[in-house]
């Protein structure tokens, strides 16, 4: 196993199949890169659930975002359009669930630096601390924010009675690599010095993010452990940024799956690096990480998704590190399938396995670290 996670260490190139390019300017209006060469290759068959949203996505008319820039890119319609408008011809409520209320807070000077905090409309004032949860959204550090990214957080709190935190970060290209790692760091310490205020319990935190939050999620309880910090008690990170090599199983398999391809990988990278050595950066390279002594961890992926096998490879090096680490692979779904569990049932489960092993870690007696 540990030979195995090695060589795919080593395989590694640029994070997320960055080419030899020069990275682009902070503009946000910077013209895309050169595409990679296409491929015939199909991806594996959704589920009717998820078929369904996809082409509901596909109904709102959205570009390729590999076409566009950044600027261009942030106004195309997202996989959770995509979602509400399957609810909407399901004849189901878009409307967010009102039994959760959400209120938005700085943790830094810059407008992004902010976070929406999530809570139980039913929790008493002065009742039992409740757990907290740093929850990263997706979007590859250049797209999407706390508003995409709004049911799976909201779904949190209800289930668990539950804080969450869901936190805004600075954007690539405005602000590169490592901005956004230096400002989840940043959310996560000002929450556990703030937590206690809104009703939380700092010594109950966890981490869980999507996507670029998924590597979030880990990259953060990296530095909570080398920092000195209360070390998460649970890391939940869905279908993570994590492994460099352009030669991994999904990357070929799920070139053009939809609402992720291949091609937009290093499109991301192109907006987000300032150098091709930023590729090799541990915190974008999980698998290259010091990933020893990190909490236990649920690693969540979708069948049909080019960041499948970075999951894959990322629980493989946690298990050599010595970690504890359970993940699963769903079929039939696609990226960003987590927060559809109202309309797709591979989400829903999901979901229930993301809150049945936070809750675990919530009610377990605290440990020392």
């Amino acid at each position: 196993m540990r030979k195995t996670v090695l060589t795919l260490i080593a395989a590694s190139t640029a994070i997320a199949g960055i080419p030899a390019l020069a990275q682009s300017p902070r503009s946000i209006a910077a013209p895309p890169p050169p595409p990679p060469p296409a491929t015939s290759m199909q991806p594996p068959k959704a589920a009717p659930d998820m078929q369904s949203v996809l082409d509901a996505l596909a109904s709102l008319g959205g570009k390729p975002i590999e076409t566009l820039t950044p600027a261009e890119a942030r106004m195309q319609p997202s996989a959770a359009d995509g979602a509400k408008a399957a609810m909407r011809k399901k004849g189901m409520s878009t409307a967010p669930d009102s039994s959760v209320t959400t209120r938005d807070l700085p943790y830094g000077s810059d407008p992004k630096q902010f976070a929406r905090i999530y809570k139980p409309a039913g929790a008493p004032a002065g009742g039992k601390p409740m757990p907290v949860i740093v929850y990263y959204h997706g979007g590859g550090w250049v797209i999407a924010d706390v508003d995409t990214y709004d049911a799976a957080p909201r779904a949190m709190s209800k289930a668990l009675n539950a804080i969450v935190v869901s936190v805004e970060y600075r954007h690539s290209p405005e602000f590169k690599f490592p901005a956004q790692h230096d400002d989840a760091a940043a959310a996560y310490r000002w929450t556990l010095y703030n937590a206690a205020s809104w009703g939380g319990d700092p010594a109950r935190i966890a981490t869980v993010g999507e996507s670029a939050g998924g590597n979030l999620a880990v990259a953060t309880a990296i530095y909570a452990r080398d920092n000195g910090l209360t070390v998460p008690r649970h890391i939940v990170s869905v279908y993570p940024i994590a492994n460099s090599s352009m030669t991994l199983p999904s990357r070929r398999d799920s070139a053009n799956a939809k609402p992720l391809n291949t091609a937009m990988l290093p499109w991301f990278g192109y907006y987000y690096q300032t150098s091709k050595a930023d590729a090799q950066d541990p915190r974008l390279n999980l698998v290259a990480a010091n990933l020893r002594g990190l909490p236990p961890t649920t690693i969540i992926n979708a069948q049909i998704d080019p960041l499948r096998s970075d999951g894959e490879t990322l629980a493989a090096a946690m298990r050599a590190a010595g970690d504890k680490v359970e993940q699963k692979t769903f079929p039939g779904v696609t990226h960003e399938f987590f927060g559809m569990a109202k309309v797709v049932n591979g989400a829903k489960q999901a979901n229930d396995l993301a809150v049945a092993r936070l809750k675990t870690a919530f009610e377990a007696p605290a440990t020392r670290r």
